[in-house]
């Protein structure tokens, strides 16, 4: 090989970072996990998972109490970390969202379009019943859930395309995709059981396995506003 090869690819392997730490005493070693785990997570744009952590900390390193630790040291902060979609995110305080709205005409996580009643029905429909057709949507609905309606749920990254489904033609499924992340849950558990929904008066189980799962949406049209009754 020549000396300009040699130059070209050095026979160097990058330094593997230490996540053990032994040489350091258990509070230092501590704190420096710590630092670690923070910032991955301030310096991701997207909830970070605990795989992702446990690549920077020691395999003895409980990484909920890593957590619990830089939560409780940012307990004075205008920002705080969140449990949402399954990882760990920086997000501001929702107290400070007058003063962010004040600045810059918007809270930082209010930047999509606000939905309107007809589409978010949907969406919850889509969260508790997903993988589902959209000719599912319109039979829950008793009226078409339209291809515009579905586009505005996915150009806000709510929804997106699942497995087709076994019904002839095969049509194509909805799931969530970013709804966790955007609704500051963690988990699809998060969402609120039928129960609860019931005692709201925003659900009821008998009427939805009739086809009739939000009573008035069929006189509801697609921006959310309410459609003139048929002479």
């Amino acid at each position: 090989m020549s000396e300009a090869s040699a130059r070209r690819k050095p026979n160097v392997q990058p330094a593997l970072l230490d996540t053990e730490l032994e040489h350091l005493p258990a509070e230092l070693r501590w704190r420096e996990w710590m630092g670690r785990v923070e910032a991955v997570i301030f310096s991701a744009s997207e909830p970070v998972t605990r795989s992702v952590l446990a690549r920077v900390v020691g395999k003895n390193c409980n990484i909920e109490l890593i957590i619990d630790d830089i939560r409780a040291q940012l307990a004075g902060r205008p920002y705080e970390l969140v449990a949402v979609a399954g990882g760990w995110q920086h997000r501001t305080k929702k107290v400070f969202g007058d003063a962010i709205r004040a600045a810059f005409g918007t809270a930082a996580s209010e930047g999509a379009k606000e939905l309107s009643q007809a589409e978010a029905l949907v969406l919850m429909c889509i969260a508790y019943f997903q993988p589902i057709t959209r000719g599912e949507l319109s039979g829950f609905f008793g009226k078409e859930v339209s291809r515009d309606l579905i586009g505005v749920l996915r150009a806000q990254e709510l929804i997106a395309s699942g497995p087709r489904s076994p019904q002839p033609g095969a049509p194509y499924t909805y799931v969530t995709t970013n709804f966790l992340s955007q609704f500051g849950l963690d988990t699809l558990r998060q969402l609120p059981d039928f129960e609860a929904l019931e005692d709201a008066g925003l659900l009821s189980k008998e009427k939805l396995l009739a086809g009739n799962i939000i009573p008035g949406f069929a006189d509801i049209d697609d921006d959310g506003a309410s459609a003139a009754l048929d002479e």
